[in-house]
């Protein structure tokens, strides 16, 4: 009996499979507390100057490091390694650096160099250490502040990045050339320094640049202080894009096998537009390139210059990807810099149109959504005093910046289209049809709406509510068939989980136009569902389920089925991604029994984990679930379904271009790109069962 225990303990540990597409995500428990529960504790809190704590130099970012790098999980890591880079590519952009290297050290350890103007060594008088002391220990300190400060354009306005960084490392060495002298300065225990900055030698005058190297504490990222080449090579792949002419070297030197790739882009923008379009179908060859400068008055009355560039292209698709940027910060969330683009496109495409007599008097204008289906686009602005909305910096709020956008924009699109009539006819012609098809799809949408989400309770086979009316506390299985929706059904907890089985392999909507998706059976039950309607018009805020949960089997059409639900999901609900909405359900593979007891293993590690501790000698029969259907209801609900016992992956979008390729390459026309998927990722498939 001892023995099944620890086997129990064992197995438990190890339910959680890893996978690189998603990351756990364990439910979170809210204890409830009555209204004299809740008097009780208001009366025997105090709050008085007792209560309030002065936290020192870094004492406040080791005690809230959330507030500074938004998370200590694998983001927040990482996160560490983008603030420095931020500082060499501020650098860059004042016209001081053209090299970065970043290399990822044995023990995990990180080292970024540049060669700019090296950090400041000389005393700073209102702190009374040296520059480098300065930037690396006092929080909102740095060159970055003021018209009078080291920077035209800086991407790290805060001022913090340095500080915050060495505040949540174990240890942090800083290396400055600087004026014909080298200078070194070691922290560790959270920024604390071991002793002050002190000159170790000489060197050519006309070497200068700083180095960094850095111990993230595991003491704060205690998920992991492992370091990912690929989104590390990632990044510094769109920096280099983002700064043209400017060369980013990556290089790990963990293990045997060392990697190193550098990027550098003469064409910087328009060829990040042609790396997202590599694997796509494109309209024409040519990236439509605006650029331009333009004067700005600042508070001080003095004279600054903010400049703008636009890179796009077509393709046959039907989604449209704009990625927009200001001093190389992604700004997820747009801003002003959109809204100036988007005016100019209206405004130049539609005046086009009927120029050109491709809309009929009396037809409505293009909207934006007609005009950008199949377009990729990338803006990217350098200003020099930018006002970002919210603490994550993703939406740009300058009122400035939409008129010169819109000016920069409109002018010169305006120019292509004249100068070449063939690109402007192919373009106005897709344009025209997406408008078409736009139409027709309204109507397929509305039919939608008119089914209210009670009369899919009605229809046989299919949802199966919950009874709670909360979506806080209500999930959404979708079920790959009836025999599995079945057992869902009658395992369920009825209160908090609904059910929607689906009807074989739901259409895959990157290659399908919106008229077909929108009268795809099983896509308008899913929609009607779910409750927050269908893109552009898709509100998050009024879905009806907190967690929509793809419960497949774990074979090939499971997995297939999965991805075509997480591209449409992706394509026509992405804030049911991007606000965590969305989770994998992660059932058993196998089934031992044991003494009466039963055993499950998820994975083909667990499974031998198993039959060691158990001592099971080879031939020990168990069972291999080919699917979900397999389980009966009491089974599905232990392993798979009970908030208190399942594994589920919670679905998380981390990079959107990186995720734009994924969707691109796997689910588009294009075989070429699968294949070369398949050669490269066909060794980490273990017994593959079709």
């Amino acid at each position: 009996m001892e023995e099944e225990k620890k086997v129990e303990s064992v197995v438990e540990e190890a339910k959680a499979p890893e996978t690189p597409v998603a990351q756990p995500m364990p439910d979170i428990k809210v204890s409830e507390m009555n209204e004299e529960e809740v008097q009780l504790e208001k009366a025997d809190a105090k709050y008085d100057a007792g209560n309030i704590q002065v936290l020192e130099g870094l004492e406040a970012v080791r005690k809230r490091p959330g507030m500074y790098i938004g998370t200590t999980s694998s983001a927040g890591l990482h996160h560490l390694v983008w603030e420095i880079v931020d500082n060499a590519i501020d650098e860059a952009l004042a016209g001081y650096c053209t090299d970065v290297h970043v290399t990822i050290n044995p023990g995990n350890t990180i080292t970024v160099t540049d060669n700019g103007r090296g950090i400041p060594v000389d005393v700073v008088k209102k702190s009374g250490l040296s520059g480098v002391e300065t930037v690396y220990t006092v929080l909102h300190a740095g060159g970055k502040f003021g018209e009078g400060g080291g920077y035209k354009v800086s991407g790290g306005l805060h001022g913090v990045g340095a500080s915050v960084v060495n505040a949540l490392s174990e240890w942090c060495e800083v290396t400055v050339h600087k004026e014909g002298g080298i200078y070194y300065i070691k922290f560790q225990n959270g920024g604390k320094i071991v002793d002050h900055l002190k000159r170790i030698g000489d060197c050519d005058p006309k070497v200068n640049g700083t180095s960094v190297t850095f111990k993230p504490d595991p003491l704060i990222f205690t998920d992991t202080t492992e370091y990912s080449y690929d989104i590390i090579r990632d990044r510094m792949r769109q920096t280099a894009f983002l700064n043209r002419g400017i060369r980013v070297t990556v290089r790990d030197d963990r293990g045997e096998e060392k990697k190193e790739e550098s990027f550098c882009y003469k064409g910087g923008i328009k060829e990040f537009v042609l790396f997202i379009n590599a694997h796509k179908t494109k309209l024409f060859d040519d990236v439509i390139y605006c650029e331009g400068s333009v004067p700005i008055t600042l508070e001080s009355g003095s004279t600054a210059h903010v400049y703008a560039e636009i890179a796009m292209q077509y393709d046959d698709g039907y989604s449209s990807n704009i990625y927009s940027f200001c001093n190389n910060v992604h700004t997820h969330e747009g801003g002003m810099h959109e809204t100036g683009f988007k005016d100019a496109m209206r405004r130049v495409i539609n005046n086009y149109c009927r120029d050109n007599k491709f809309l009929k008097d009396g037809e409505d204008d293009l909207t934006f959504e007609d005009i950008t289906e199949g377009l990729t686009c990338v803006i990217s602005v350098k200003h020099p005093n930018p006002q970002f909305e919210g603490q994550t910096k993703t939406k740009l709020g300058n009122s400035e910046v939409r008129k010169i956008v819109s000016s920069i924009v409109g002018e010169q699109l305006n120019r292509f289209l004249l100068e070449d009539p063939r690109l402007a006819r192919t373009i106005m012609e897709k344009i025209v049809m997406a408008a078409n098809a736009r139409m027709a799809a309204r109507k397929a949408r509305e039919d939608i709406r008119r089914k209210g989400a009670l009369e899919l309770t009605t229809l046989p086979g299919k949802l199966a509510d919950c009874s709670s009316k909360n979506p806080e506390e209500c999930e959404l299985y979708i079920v790959e068939g009836n025999s599995a929706g079945g057992s869902a059904k009658n395992g369920r907890n009825r209160n908090t989980q609904a059910i929607l089985p689906l009807r074989g392999k739901i259409l895959n909507v990157e290659k399908a136009q919106a008229k077909r998706i929108f009268a795809n059976a099983e896509i308008g039950n899913m929609i009607t569902a779910i409750g927050g309607g269908i893109d552009p018009e898709f509100d998050v805020s009024k879905i009806r389920y907190h967690k929509v949960v793809i419960m497949t089997d774990a074979d090939v059409d499971g997995s297939h089925i999965r991805i075509l639900l997480l591209t449409f999901f992706y394509r026509f609900m992405r804030p049911l991604i991007t606000e965590g909405y969305v989770y994998i359900a992660q059932p058993p593979l196998y089934k031992v029994e044991y003494h009466g007891k039963q055993y499950y293993a998820y994975t083909d590690e667990q499974l031998e984990t198993i039959k060691t501790k158990l001592k099971l000698k080879a031939g020990y029969p168990f069972q291999r679930y080919k699917g979900l259907g397999e389980m009966d209801a009491e089974q599905l609900w232990e392993t798979t379904m009970d908030p208190n016992n399942r594994k589920m992956l919670r679905v998380t979008l981390n990079d959107a271009i990186k995720a734009e390729q994924v969707f691109t390459d796997l689910m588009g026309d294009n075989v070429d790109p699968r294949k070369e998927f398949i050669h490269e990722n066909a060794k980490f498939v273990k017994n593959l069962d079709i």
